[in-house]
């Protein structure tokens, strides 16, 4: 997948980082991109088949070849692991836990994979103990941000825990991601987009079908339609273009970005200063947030020049 602007990866990050910060408060900045057109596994497996059929398209136009076998199945499962169950995950959560407290573990992310690159990948960047702490620093600013709430019951507990493995199973996926998507394996970022999005479109088809999901309301097709060109497809076209060119662990840092920009953007909107912990926060994400996507890296170097030389 080639973008030919020169966009850089670090600013292609914050990019994506920004367009889902704006996917979050679009119901805020304009009220009618808050109403619920189809129920989210309706929602999610048009974004997905539209998203497949275009990525799949412009493969055959340029003549690329589709991995089968264990390259097919495997780049089925990163759609799944990347999408599928953390939207499970919070689909079980919703009720029992806070949307804070779920935006908190799923920044736990970029932690994971820290911890899992290594394990997952042919030739990690070395990194250590620097990406640790910077994605360590990162979840303090968010615990400093984000009201976190005791669960206050088994259930509630249980949806932790699931959340919990859901961040671990992305960064987990995440790292093979990279993997698949940066070696000379035959899979090229279109392809492993089209597996990715095609699995992911038809299991939430499944999951609607099975869950009995409200149908689509016409009356609201316009504003749902603009959404899905203008956010989310660019979106998932940045995320796949991205994973030719940087880290698993740099790839992770888009769920602190994204907090950190909306927060930001919250900030203007109000136009008044948060108290200290919450300024506290912000340094506290901005700096841990930004060492993982920014800091100079030898070996990362060496990484994005050995990705961009198989493209």
């Amino acid at each position: 997948m080639k973008l030919r602007a020169g966009l850089s990866p670090a600013v292609g990050l914050v990019l994506l980082s920004g367009l889902w910060a704006f996917g979050w408060l679009l119901p805020d900045l304009l009220p009618q991109f808050g109403t619920r057109t189809v129920s989210l596994p309706v929602g999610e497996s048009i974004l997905f088949t539209a998203f497949a059929a275009i990525t799949a398209f412009i493969a055959k136009m340029q003549r690329l070849e589709f991995p089968r076998g264990r390259h097919a199945w495997t780049g089925a499962g990163i759609g799944v692991g990347l999408f599928v169950v953390p939207a499970g995950a919070a689909a079980f959560a919703r009720g029992w836990v806070s949307n804070f407290d779920e935006v908190a573990v799923l920044c736990l992310t970029p932690v994971f994979a820290v911890v899992l690159e290594p394990y997952l990948q042919d030739n990690p960047p070395r990194k250590g103990k620097a990406a640790l702490a910077g994605a360590l620093v990162a979840i303090a600013g968010i615990l400093c941000l984000l009201p976190i709430e005791t669960p206050g019951s088994f259930r509630g507990g249980a949806a932790l825990v699931v959340l919990l493995v859901a961040a671990i199973v992305l960064a987990a996926t995440n790292c093979i991601a990279v993997r698949l998507a940066s070696t000379d394996s035959g899979q090229s970022s279109l392809t492993l987009a089209a597996q990715a999005g095609g699995a992911s479109a038809i299991l939430f088809a499944m999951i609607a079908a099975a869950t009995r999901s409200a149908a689509w309301d016409s009356s609201a097709a316009e504003i749902y339609i603009l959404r899905l060109f203008l956010v989310d497809i660019p979106g998932l076209f940045l995320l796949f273009w991205l994973m030719r060119r940087l880290s698993a662990t740099r790839m992770a840092a888009r769920f602190l970005v994204a907090p950190l920009l909306a927060s930001l953007a919250g900030l203007a909107l109000e136009r008044t200063l948060p108290p200290l912990r919450g300024l506290l926060g912000i340094a506290l994400l901005a700096g841990g947030s930004g060492w993982l996507v920014f800091a100079p890296a030898e070996s990362e170097e060496r990484f994005t020049l050995s990705a961009d030389s198989v493209e």
